[in-house]
């Protein structure tokens, strides 16, 4: 291609048009074509880009590594420009940038962008406002990904959590068939036999024996297994029949009111008794289960609703601190679970509400006690503590960590910055979080040590 056939290109480059066809001359004057076929890299993650990158055809994507294999991130055309922009502080490019199909683009080596500056000043006013959309882009991309990043990782504890209480009414909705069975053939056993007044009392004393809840421990299987036996051989014992040891040790029964029902009650009838006694019990506690995990299934939809304020205008309004913490611990509590992490809420009482947008605060406490999550040790504490001081409401998390060293504590709070492995985080969290501090008139501070770090987010009390 002779230079003037180049200089009619780029005067027809959708990005370089606007500039003067001297400034384009030199341009022509100053780099060279390079032509690059469907896979061929135009530069690598952590080699330096060698310079500006105009492209006259074809397509190139910038592939990202994340931890799960590269993925498409940022895409360009014919007519855009990429690579090194005049002033412009990139030094390697954030992964692999390839070609989709053959490219060709106009390559101006480095060394010449500040000549650029000197020589091209409608160019370099062009590239500088191209580099500012180029880094609002690269921002927003970032940004939806740190949001995937922390949806998957609620998704995930969420699923967890659900599953749980989901999975004992299934179990118990199973169970029931077959306890009321029982029930049913129990209370027709009971029906035939002829019972008097001071013996159905011992019977329904037996039956409250059964129901009545106490306040203990779940046992644990170990501790179920011994009671069964216990109960067994007193069946064994007492000549009656064994196989009612299962659910009579599935309730609350206690053996002083199997003893007073054994003294008013004569077998067979005693069986019958028991067999009713146990089966209506353990229906009741089967329902009892179904009821305490469907209630925890609602109080997980609730937190995760006042966690996303899903059905609220995205406006400032009197922001109640308390149950906004309490639902950002509730749905981060499966990650405390799986590193046996006790996370504690301390509020002072009657703690004043603060003006702000609810949403942008819980995303703030959520990644937060997040990262406090991933610093404190397995088994260690997290606590987390509001009180009002002066005119204001102090926010305060802390974690049992290894502590922020001292050579990076000025950089944790810059965009991108982070010290997790790669595809937990692109280090967006205390940036985000900085930023929606900000924009709710607060301020957000932080001190650190081994053993003790502590974030303390300040927001105003609201005027009512």
């Amino acid at each position: 291609m002779i230079a003037r056939d180049l200089i009619d290109r780029l005067a027809e480059h959708r990005t370089l048009s606007a500039a003067s066809r001297t400034e384009l001359e030199w341009l022509a004057a100053h780099g060279s074509i390079r032509n690059l076929n469907t896979g061929d890299a135009l530069s690598m993650k952590g080699h330096p880009v060698e310079g500006l990158y105009i492209i006259l055809s074809g397509r190139l994507v910038v592939f990202v590594d994340r931890g799960d294999g590269p993925s498409k991130f940022i895409e360009w055309r014919e007519g855009d420009v990429t690579g090194m922009l005049p002033y412009s502080r990139m030094v390697t490019p954030p992964g692999d940038v390839r070609a989709l199909e053959p490219v060709e683009v106009f390559a101006i080596p480095r060394e010449h962008l500040r000549s650029i500056t000197r020589e091209c000043y409608e160019v370099t006013a062009i590239l500088v406002h191209r580099m500012l959309d180029r880094a609002r882009l690269f921002t927003s991309s970032e940004l939806q990904n740190e949001k995937m990043i922390s949806l998957g990782k609620l998704s995930a504890g969420l699923a967890h959590e659900l599953n749980n209480p989901a999975s004992a009414i299934e179990r118990c909705a199973a169970m029931l068939e077959d306890r009321l069975k029982d029930s049913e053939e129990a209370t027709r056993d009971l029906a035939a036999e002829t019972l008097n007044d001071e013996q159905i009392a011992a019977v329904e004393a037996v039956r409250r024996s059964c129901i009545a809840k106490q306040g203990r421990e779940v046992r644990s299987p170990l501790e179920q297994s011994d009671h069964e036996e216990a109960i067994e051989e007193w069946l064994a014992g007492h000549g009656l029949d064994t196989s009612n040891a299962q659910m009579l040790a599935d309730t609350e029964v206690t053996f002083e009111a199997l003893e007073l029902l054994a003294a008013g009650v004569e077998r067979p009838a005693l069986n019958a008794v028991l067999r009713w006694a146990g089966a209506d019990c353990a229906v009741r506690h089967l329902t009892s289960k179904i009821q305490h995990s469907a209630t925890r299934i609602s109080s997980l939809v609730n937190a995760v609703k006042g966690f996303t304020h899903m059905d609220q205008a995205n406006v400032a309004d009197p922001v109640d601190l308390g149950s906004c913490l309490a639902n950002t611990v509730a749905v981060l509590q499966s990650k405390a679970h799986e590193k046996s992490v006790n996370v504690t809420l301390e509020l002072e009482a009657e703690l004043p509400k603060v003006r702000g947008f609810a949403a942008e605060l819980n995303q703030v406490w959520g990644n937060l006690i997040d990262n406090a999550l991933d610093a404190a040790g397995n088994g260690g504490p997290v606590q987390v503590l509001a009180n009002r001081e002066n005119q204001s409401v102090v926010v305060r998390i802390l974690d049992d960590g290894a502590g922020v060293p001292a050579e990076i504590r000025d950089r944790i709070f810059d965009p991108f910055f982070t010290t997790k492995p790669m595809g937990q985080g692109i280090g967006l969290g205390l940036d985000i979080a900085r930023r929606l501090v900000r924009h709710n008139d607060g301020a957000i501070t932080f001190e650190s040590q081994p053993g003790r770090t502590e974030f303390r987010v300040t927001l105003p009390i609201a005027e009512i």
